[in-house]
């Protein structure tokens, strides 16, 4: 079991490293559209800086945070009308995240052990939300990375992201209309700088193989499986393979094909 104070130390060390790529942009670069439809780089911060503010609320005024997902004039923009909201200048924007990142985690170490915070759908404990919040910090800095042209180096970081990929599993099925299979899938990635990371019985049919780096960026539906050096076998694997979101929410639309795009695949 990870450590919470690991966990937010991973987190600091992810949002450090987007602030990173975007710190020293230039105020037109900002607004670089990024592969989300409609989102900017700017929009990518935003966002990350309004979930922060309502994982907050969650973690310190539950009531507060109810009031906000009720008081939302449309559920299915809540998301985009969050990245619209915390919209500001690079000056101010940046700041704005910084602060808010910091307050989270603070709020996240105080959370009392065995109490659970409200979220959209569920409920989570406080390590839970920290390893959410890495994975939505590393997602979308992999979209500030595409809009920039630039590769990220693989972390050990990934690990959190993965972990949850295979946990949300079944959720990733209902999210999509889908029964939820009962039979077990074994998940083996090549972890960056050697070794395996193993999820699931090593006795399951099912199968799934791969760098972790691929298996997270279907997970977050940052790429689409067909360029992916991902492998599955077994039904189940393979029909997992098109539905995987780590996310929580409604089914992400994913990504198509490079090839869709006219890239070659």
């Amino acid at each position: 079991m990870v450590d919470l104070k690991d966990l937010l130390a991973d987190l600091a060390d992810e949002s450090e490293h987007l602030d990173g790529l975007v710190r020293d942009l230039p105020t037109d670069d900002w607004a670089r559209p990024t592969p989300a439809p409609g989102w900017s780089v700017a929009h990518q911060v935003a966002h990350l800086a309004w979930t922060d503010r309502v994982a907050l609320l969650a973690a310190t005024d539950p009531e507060a945070f109810f009031a906000s997902v009720v008081a939302a004039p449309d559920p299915a923009r809540l998301v985009d009308a969050g990245a619209e909201e915390f919209l500001a200048p690079p000056a101010e924007l940046l700041p704005r995240w910084r602060v808010g990142r910091a307050a989270l985690a603070a709020a996240l170490a105080d959370v009392p052990e065995g109490e659970k915070l409200p979220w959209f759908g569920t409920r989570m404990s406080p390590a839970s939300m920290a390893t959410a919040r890495i994975m939505e910090t590393w997602a979308h800095g992999a979209d500030v990375a595409d809009a920039l042209g630039l590769v990220r180096p693989a972390t050990a970081r990934l690990r959190h992201v993965a972990h949850l990929g295979f946990r949300t599993l079944g959720h990733s099925f209902a999210a999509h209309g889908r029964p939820v299979p009962t039979a077990p899938v074994r998940v083996e990635l090549a972890a960056p700088g050697g070794g395996t990371w193993a999820y699931g019985p090593a006795d399951a049919t099912d199968l799934v193989t791969g760098p972790a780096l691929d298996f997270c960026l279907l997970v977050t539906q940052r790429r689409h499986r067909a360029d992916l050096a991902l492998s599955a076998t077994g039904p189940v694997a393979d029909e997992w393979l098109d539905v995987a979101q780590a996310f929580a929410g409604p089914p992400g639309t994913g990504r198509p094909p490079a090839a869709a795009n006219g890239v070659p695949a």
